[in-house]
């Protein structure tokens, strides 16, 4: 059943209905166990006055037929179902009331008792008199008993049949006063325009609701954050990528025109820059795409930090030219347990934001602090302290940026975002013993070998 609606009315119905069963039992038993005791009184009681009026007659007087004593008039059935007979001690009917059988009520001496008389169980009371000689037995047919009892449920279950499907009627109004809130937040979520991520009003919104509610908003807020990054992305890309198209039309245009070799061969480098940039700011920005994704990057493995940089040292190393790669040799005992894909992503655009600053015959240096933070230095300009909290920021591009770098201001970005998927820190800060930048990376699980 899809209908919350429904599944409620049915769960609280069938609900009532069990109570009112339970509770319909409960009174049976205890008003068969009442009945029984008062009916048993009574017979105690008629028999108690029939023996009282036995004591003072004769004989004689008790031949015709025994009235039984009538107390109310309310009580006049009841009395009607009740048979008395008087027997001698020696087995002689003595006297009886009206309507009673001619056989036996009971074979006890003294007390209650059950028999089947004439093919009808009753239930009787005996009381004897030794000093006159008589036995009074007084009863009542458990079939009337039987019958007070199921008067009284069918007085309890009569009502209900029609209460029922008022109750019923009623709840499944309720349950739908009390689903209001849910209609009403699907009406406004119905009514919105596409693209409305605005946080759903929570002001007259039910404590149950408001989980939902508190979800949905979230849910609306992680969509927009995405979709103002896809926006900026797209912006940003644009006009990172109108330069060197710019570029390369004009430098071909120079090309086709020119007639010099020398003017034709700088045209045709300058096509090449501009194609690397442009390739390396794609190849960057599928990167981000791929991580903002949330693609399964979830698996760790050993990796040994001295294979992956140099695996990261080896692909770039047309890149470096004249510049100097230094590794610190206690790097090579070092085992740090991470994603490989993220992490090799991180030291390689690490690697290569270091070779772009670091002046040509300046000197890049991999090293390990602390024994669980790994660290490269580059001899580059540094990065003004104003812009520190910032360069991690996506196509953000300083002041000190090299111009004639292919650079678009997303390296950094990828790094901090794979650092901080792999459940490590990144952190930047200028050179204290001269120029140049420090990218340290805060490693959560750090070994080395015995």
């Amino acid at each position: 059943m899809t209908s919350l609606r429904a599944r409620l009315f049915l769960i609280l119905l069938s609900a009532t209905g069990a109570i009112w069963l339970g509770a319909a039992g409960w009174i049976y038993l205890r008003t068969e166990s009442e009945i029984e005791r008062v009916l048993d009184a009574r017979l105690q009681e008629a028999a108690r006055m029939v023996n009282s009026l036995v004591a003072t007659s004769d004989a004689a007087e008790l031949a015709g037929a025994i009235p039984v004593p009538v107390s109310h008039p309310q009580t006049m059935n009841y009395q009607r179902q009740l048979a008395c007979q008087i027997w001698s001690l020696d087995g002689r009917l003595v006297g009886r009331s009206s309507g009673a059988p001619d056989a036996h009520l009971s074979d006890a001496a003294a007390g209650f008792s059950e028999k089947i008389v004439e093919g009808e169980p009753w239930r009787v009371y005996a009381l004897e008199d030794a000093d006159k000689g008589f036995r009074v037995l007084v009863g009542d047919r458990i079939g009337m008993r039987d019958r007070l009892v199921a008067d009284v449920i069918t007085g309890l279950m009569a009502p209900a049949a029609l209460i029922i499907p008022l109750l019923g009627a009623l709840i499944w109004i309720c349950i739908g006063r009390g689903l209001r809130p849910l209609s009403n937040m699907a009406e406004e979520l119905q009514n919105r325009r596409v693209d409305d991520m605005s946080p759903i009003k929570l002001d007259d919104a039910p404590f149950e609701v408001r989980p939902v509610a508190d979800a949905l908003n979230s849910l609306f807020a992680k969509v927009e954050t995405a979709r103002r990054r896809e926006r900026d992305v797209t912006a940003f890309a644009a006009h990172e990528l109108r330069t060197p198209l710019a570029g390369l039309k004009t430098q071909a245009q120079v090309a086709i025109a020119a007639t010099e070799p020398e003017v034709r061969q700088g045209a045709l480098r300058q096509i090449l820059f501009a194609v690397d940039r442009t390739s390396r700011l794609v190849s960057q920005l599928l990167t981000l795409a791929n991580l903002d994704a949330d693609l399964d990057l979830d698996d760790k493995e050993e990796i040994r930090v001295s294979e992956a940089l140099q695996e990261t040292i080896d692909a770039l190393k047309l890149a470096a030219g004249k510049r100097r790669v230094e590794i610190d040799p206690a790097l090579a005992s070092v085992i740090v347990r991470a994603n490989r894909a993220l992490f090799l992503l991180a030291l390689r655009n690490l690697h290569e934001n270091a070779l772009l600053h670091a002046s040509n015959g300046g000197a890049i240096r991999w090293g390990l602090a602390g024994g669980a933070t790994l660290f490269v230095e580059d001899e580059g300009p540094g990065i003004p302290e104003e812009e520190l909290p910032h360069v991690a920021q996506r196509f953000f591009r300083g002041r000190h940026r090299n111009a004639n770098a292919p650079g678009s201001g997303l390296g950094l970005a990828i790094v901090d975002l794979a650092v901080r998927r792999s459940g490590a820190t990144l952190k930047l800060r200028n050179r204290l013993d001269r120029r140049g930048l420090r990218a340290e990376i805060g490693m959560q699980t750090v070994a080395a070998d015995a």
